[in-house]
């Protein structure tokens, strides 16, 4: 499978959309995955604020020939918000359910995402990610949620199961090109929500870029796009 995320000129002058949500309990680490696939950055926890609503980014690259455009969209982990996220998820070719390994009630409400996802998105792939594996390696009694348990729990939804870390990158680029080669692989897909891409000078052509609208989530003090 050949991979290219650098500067697409020479391809195609179309790329191919496809929507990924992220969603799980508050404080999971949902944004700083996010963050750290897009722009290889990591901030502690302390830098951040609580999602509100949802941020967008995207990511173009090439796999077998096809320029493709993963939007990543990182909702609101709060309770409150949970009715307003099945307005992020509704089209989503995959939905990533983060929990965090070192608190067990994150895992509880991993549970909860993955029916609403079968209920109302029922062809949406699901890939169940348990984050902050960085703090087992520390320390392996910070564990809250065993390995089996939570493979199990994919295996009963026909879900791929992830160990992350945000700080160190384990399983992140991963996961996201484990997502993009499913989306590739299906015919059906390549065959739908082509659009056209705009370069600096003007042209019609597909590149590599990452977009999002962090910048504004923050007050501009991490994006750098």
């Amino acid at each position: 499978m050949l991979i290219n995320t650098q500067l697409l000129k020479s391809f195609s002058t179309t790329f191919i959309e496809f929507k990924v949500v992220v969603l799980g309990k508050e404080n999971t680490g949902k944004t700083s995955l996010v963050e750290k696939y897009l722009y290889e950055r990591f901030c502690d926890a302390a830098s951040y604020q609580s999602t509100i609503g949802t941020a967008f980014g995207a990511k173009r690259m090439v796999i077998d020939g096809h320029s493709i455009s993963l939007g990543i969209w990182d909702t609101a982990g709060s309770e409150r918000y949970d009715s307003m996220s099945r307005i992020y998820y509704r089209g989503a070719f995959a939905a990533i359910i983060c929990f965090d390994l070192t608190n067990a009630s994150t895992f509880e409400k991993a549970a909860f995402w993955i029916n609403e996802i079968k209920q109302c998105e029922e062809k949406c792939k699901i890939y169940l990610c348990g984050t902050k594996k960085d703090l087992i390696k520390q320390d392996k009694t910070n564990r809250r949620v065993d390995y089996y348990d939570a493979l199990e729990l994919a295996d009963e939804n026909a879900a791929q199961y992830y160990e992350t870390s945000s700080k160190d990158g384990d399983s992140i680029d991963e996961m996201f090109l484990d997502v993009s080669k499913a989306f590739v692989a299906d015919p059906e897909n390549l065959k739908i929500n082509k659009r056209k891409g705009l370069s600096l000078n003007g042209n019609s052509t597909a590149s590599s870029s990452n977009t999002c609208n962090y910048s504004k989530k923050y007050n501009n003090k991490f994006c750098g796009c």
